[in-house]
């Protein structure tokens, strides 16, 4: 007997575009219109004069970067939204103010401040609405490796017991196309999901896009050439990690003179910590970084606990909130680093991972960064078993190597430069 079963609801690239319409045909007329009422009366686009149309413009750009910033960083694991909101929003319309600052050219400052507070409330808005439509349903066929995405709060996850949907809607079926155990009525019934139009996705993908993660135990060659990152992006970011260091390096210099002072009164020793790192295509550097430690205690090349007696009184306040790394962007204007990508290991230890750890040398394809994927969603690892997970974030953060994805890091690196979590 045929059966035609019904998704939960769209596909992700239909409310992709439902998305982006409402934001263009709802969302910019209010932050524009609002405003613009509020301080030029009805009528106001009748007389629009260079300060109007302007500020008109400046609003429209900052809310249509903020629209496309924010679902491009929803399609990761972990991008947290909701706190992501209120930065993406201010960042969007600050860079607009700057460039009306820069070209010298007039606005009305009510009227753009009016914008952003109107951005930010349609943004929650949104937000808050649609929550029931972002954590996706899914049904799984019980064979293979399908039962490691049970648990998982990033999904309604449904463990099938006949191969039959019955009256239930959902957005994807899931199963391990690889399965040897897979029995002909259960193909036949991803056959029939596929001929109603319910995505049906390997294990693999969905637990990828749920981690952040991408295995490691076996990759084809397919895996491989999907995992070499954009060239363009990679020339693109290098000029963005220069300009942004040349214009950072005044603003830090005076803190790193302040660390540095407190790190010579506190404890005996040189202020920088020198060590090899291996870098870019496995090409071994000197990586600068503020001494956190004593000068003449010996142990491992890693930090062995947050409660190590190594570290000194100022090395657990600069650890904590990562100044130790500021020194870095000295490395950055060598082009030795970026601000953001894996985070690189001694020349000692890499050489001890690429024994234990397989593809670990494959990280070496994107500059290392400052921060990372790993820091902000795993934090601290030294062993081997931590190293293997740590490298399964990496390869996520190569495979998905973009402008977006790089946005999303520097928001979770804030947070934790606030809090604390996640430093090693």
């Amino acid at each position: 007997m045929k059966r035609e079963y019904q998704r939960r609801h769209s596909r992700w690239y239909e409310i992709l575009l439902l998305g982006l319409s409402i934001h263009v045909l709802v969302g910019l007329p209010l932050v524009i219109m609002l405003p613009s009422l509020e301080r030029w009366g009805w009528g106001f686009w009748h007389y629009l004069p260079d300060v109007r149309s302007n500020t008109l413009i400046a609003i429209g750009l900052a809310f249509m970067a903020t629209a496309l910033t924010l679902r491009r960083m929803s399609r990761f694991p972990g991008a947290q939204l909701a706190a992501n909101i209120m930065p993406t929003v201010t960042f969007a319309f600050l860079i607009a103010v700057a460039l009306l600052l820069f070209t010298r050219e007039g606005y009305t400052r009510q009227v753009l401040f009016g914008g952003y507070l109107v951005s930010l409330v349609w943004f929650y808005l949104g937000y808050f609405i649609s929550r029931r439509f972002r954590k996706p349903k899914l049904a799984l066929v019980p064979f293979g490796e399908v039962r490691q995405l049970i648990g998982t709060r990033r999904a309604d996850i449904r463990l099938l017991e006949l191969p039959d949907l019955e009256k239930m809607r959902v957005d994807g079926v899931v199963a391990d196309l690889r399965a040897q155990d897979l029995p002909a009525e259960w193909e036949m019934f991803l056959a029939r999901c596929t001929l109603s139009h319910i995505p049906v996705y390997h294990v693999r993908q969905v637990a990828e896009s749920l981690s952040g993660r991408v295995k490691i135990d076996h990759l084809s060659e397919n895996e491989f050439g999907s995992l070499l990152p954009s060239l363009f992006y990679v020339g693109f970011k290098r000029v963005i990690d220069f300009v942004g260091a040349l214009l950072l390096l005044p603003i830090l210099l005076p803190v790193m003179l302040v660390i540095a002072t407190a790190i010579k009164l506190d404890s005996k020793g040189p202020v920088f910590f020198l060590q090899p790192r291996m870098g870019y295509r496995a090409r071994p550097f000197l990586m600068y970084k503020f001494r956190s430690m004593y000068h003449d205690m010996s142990g491992e090349d890693f930090t062995i606990s947050e409660d190590d007696p190594r570290i000194t009184r100022v090395g657990r306040v600069i650890r904590k909130y990562r100044l130790d790394e500021l020194p870095q962007i000295f490395n950055i204007l060598k082009s030795e680093m970026s601000f953001i990508g894996p985070r690189p290991e001694s020349v000692a230890l890499s050489e001890w991972y690429e024994v234990d750890v397989p593809f670990f040398s494959y990280r070496h394809v994107v500059r290392p960064g400052i921060t990372g994927w790993a820091q902000v969603e795993q934090g601290y690892a030294a062993q081997v078993k931590g190293m293997v997970k740590k490298l399964q974030y990496d390869f996520y953060y190569i495979k998905h190597f973009s402008l977006w994805l790089d946005v999303l890091i520097i928001l979770k690196t804030v947070r934790i430069l606030f809090t604390g979590f996640g430093a090693r």
